[in-house]
């Protein structure tokens, strides 16, 4: 690394962000990093253009962008995910006696590494490797609702980003943060109908040490189902994933 200075400052400049939990001026960045000016500047131009920094002109700040988030959740996206929360899955359809699923963010999309089905259920359009648009599914409402505004701005800059399914969904950014904000409120998100007439689906984000979504539990059911109850059930099992990627016993 010591060859390759620009590399070096690149990942250092990642890391300042990565510790602050709101976009920082690019002079507190050079001034944190004891970097000129003119080469931090052209660090956050080449970092902006590949996606891991976005700008933010009116407030004059930088924060990270998508492919650093994707990047930093890469490894968890992984196989170890699967072993991780195959169990935990299993037992929550025990519990609830729906289909449940395991699906990260992957850009605008969520991407479903597990696929439980109930006994005598339906089949459902989401199975393991299918992605969908995340504004439409709750377990990508759930993570998007756990990320700081930075990167939702950068995820969604205007109303062209909010795909639709069955005409169905937020057609507008005013409408997908009012689903996000109820998220937060509630601690779980849902949707009725986004995805599959007639179906709804309940998720809660599992949350690393930072409080970033790693991947989100959800539960399908039959629409008009108390998804209260389900919520409480995917709480616990995305708490229980979550404990136990943190490398300590539920």
């Amino acid at each position: 690394m010591a060859n390759a200075p620009a590399a070096t400052h690149a990942l250092k400049v990642l890391r300042l962000l990565a510790r602050h939990a709101t976009p920082l001026p690019a002079a507190t960045i050079a001034h944190h990093l004891e970097l000129p000016r003119s080469s931090t500047y052209h660090l956050l131009k080449v970092l902006a253009d590949e996606g891991f920094v976005v700008h933010l002109p009116e407030q004059r700040r930088y924060g990270l962008g998508v492919a650093a988030y994707e990047i930093g959740s890469a490894y968890i996206r992984q196989e170890p995910l699967r072993w991780i929360a195959q169990t935990v899955l299993t037992r929550l359809v025990n519990a609830t006696t729906h289909n449940a699923h395991l699906a990260v963010l992957h850009g605008r999309d969520v991407l479903y590494v597990i696929e439980e089905r109930a006994p005598d259920r339906p089949d459902l359009v989401t199975d393991v490797g299918v992605r969908l648009p995340a504004h439409l599914t709750a377990s990508g409402l759930a993570m998007l609702a756990a990320l700081p505004t930075s990167q939702l701005d950068a995820l969604f800059p205007d109303r062209g980003a909010l795909t639709r399914r069955n005409e169905a969904g937020p057609t507008s950014l005013t409408q997908l943060r009012k689903l996000l904000d109820t998220a937060r409120a509630n601690g779980f998100a849902e949707e009725d109908g986004f995805v599959t007439p007639g179906f709804a689906s309940v998720a809660t984000a599992v949350l690393d040490h930072a409080r970033q979504p790693i991947a989100a539990v959800a539960v399908t059911y039959p629409a008009g189902g108390d998804e209260r109850e389900l919520a409480e059930h995917t709480t616990r099992a995305a708490k229980q994933i979550a404990t136990r990627i943190r490398g300590v016993s539920p």
